[in-house]
């Protein structure tokens, strides 16, 4: 009985660990295989010595809205060099492309990413997503997060961040 109680114990306790996910700078990126709104396979693992840029956002977010132009700009900047940018978000195609007719967004748009979410989320102890929208991380060349930010007019450090890496 005591076996069996420690054993649970065990499990419960590895369990509450995992639900607290936390990613912080100079972690390895949680690697991922997603898919483009055109159907293309994107895996981070083939991304490696590139920086990468994820953008979380949804076609909800007000914020998000705001801030594609200025996040539109920055991908503009870094065109042609070591540099990808990606724009997960949980809606499906049917939900983004409506939403694309409208407005630009130019990282290019992964659909139908709840698992990744999940990877980059910050998980409360009962298991609940805690991210904010827009969500950035920058990944440098080696796979590790550089940066991460949520919310607004985070795009000037996410220029600062995306340059400093591209010189080392």
């Amino acid at each position: 009985m005591r076996l069996v109680n420690t054993l649970i114990l065990t499990f419960v306790l590895a369990v509450s660990a995992l639900a607290q996910q936390n990613l912080q700078v100079g972690q390895a990126a949680p690697d991922f295989a997603a898919t483009t709104i055109d159907g293309r396979p994107v895996n981070l693992k083939d991304l490696h010595g590139k920086v990468v840029v994820l953008t979380f956002w949804s076609t909800r977010c007000a914020i998000c809205h705001s801030e594609f132009p200025k996040l539109n700009q920055v991908v503009q900047r870094y065109a042609g060099k070591d540099v990808v940018f990606l724009a997960p978000t949980m809606e499906n195609a049917a939900k983004v492309q409506p939403y694309l007719q409208k407005n630009q967004v130019s990282p290019t748009v992964l659909t139908n990413g709840f698992g990744l979410v999940m990877k980059y989320a910050d998980l409360s102890k009962d298991g609940a997503i805690k991210m904010g929208f827009p969500a950035y991380y920058v990944i440098d060349k080696n796979g590790q997060i550089n940066h991460r930010a949520e919310g607004w007019d985070k795009t000037q450090h996410l220029d600062s961040r995306i340059s400093k890496l591209l010189a080392e």
